[in-house]
């Protein structure tokens, strides 16, 4: 055998070798997306001031179990949940739109299965009695043309014990008014904090009952944040662009 051979082998070897670990990470990387944790961007101010524009998260995958959705583009290949675990009152959730059942919705859950829930005059209100809330400092934020403008903000307690943070952009909003949503089995009843600036379950033709089939994790700790406009790439831009106070916060 020549030299050259030698080397050809030694080549060809080191090659197996490096597709062998690329190969190992990717299913070592698709088992832990699919069973235990999922990483997410915030794309809008729907769940203000509890998630902003600009924060990462991790989603836990176990949580409520598996469905179809927790497999990266949701094949066919079971339906209903494999040890399922029904969500709590207050958790923060990301789940599939059932418009579509492909695009990812963040939100929080506030009716059960059996529920009754409205808003009057701004308040919600679950099986007929009003949750609790108390107005708190104002929310102090950044309009279209980056001025700061301050938004009144409640912290609201559900029955539950559960508290965070709600904001009221503005009085007399169409959806500071509705009726009655009674909650279907097997389906849950969404809302984001940012009141009046988010299309949730209140939008029965937008987003409406939430199936627990289509229920992908909950949202558990804000692991990066920077400001909007900015990607965490850009790292030259983490000293004046990055929220250092909101990374590794729990939700």
């Amino acid at each position: 055998m020549s030299v050259s051979d030698d080397s050809m082998k030694e080549t060809e070897g080191g090659l197996g070798d490096t597709i062998k670990v690329i190969a190992q990470a990717l299913v070592l990387a698709l088992v832990v997306r699919t069973l235990l944790f999922q990483p997410f961007s915030i794309p809008s101010g729907s769940m203000k001031s509890t998630l902003l524009v600009g924060d990462y998260l991790f989603v836990s995958k176990y949580s409520y179990g598996y469905s179809r959705y927790s497999i990266p583009f949701g094949p066919p290949l079971f339906s209903g949940r494999l040890f399922g675990s029904q969500p709590e009152r207050g958790d923060v959730v990301v789940f599939k739109l059932p418009r579509d059942n492909a695009t990812d919705y963040i939100k929080r859950v506030i009716g059960l299965p059996g529920d009754k829930i409205q808003m009057i005059g701004g308040q919600l209100y679950i099986n007929g009695k009003g949750v609790e809330r108390t107005k708190i400092e104002d929310f102090i934020d950044e309009d279209e043309q980056g001025n700061k403008v301050r938004v009144t903000r409640y912290e609201e307690t559900l029955p539950n014990g559960v508290s965070y943070d709600t904001l009221d952009l503005r009085e007399n909003n169409y959806l500071d008014d509705t009726p009655v949503y009674e909650v279907p089995e097997g389906h849950y009843f969404m809302m984001g904090d940012n009141r009046d600036n988010s299309s949730d379950s209140r939008v029965l033709s937008g987003v409406g009952y939430v199936p627990f089939e289509n229920l992908i994790g909950k949202a558990q700790v804000i692991f990066f944040s920077i400001g909007e406009g900015k990607a965490p790439w850009q790292i030259w831009t983490w000293p004046s662009a990055a929220r250092w106070d909101r990374w590794f916060t729990g939700l």
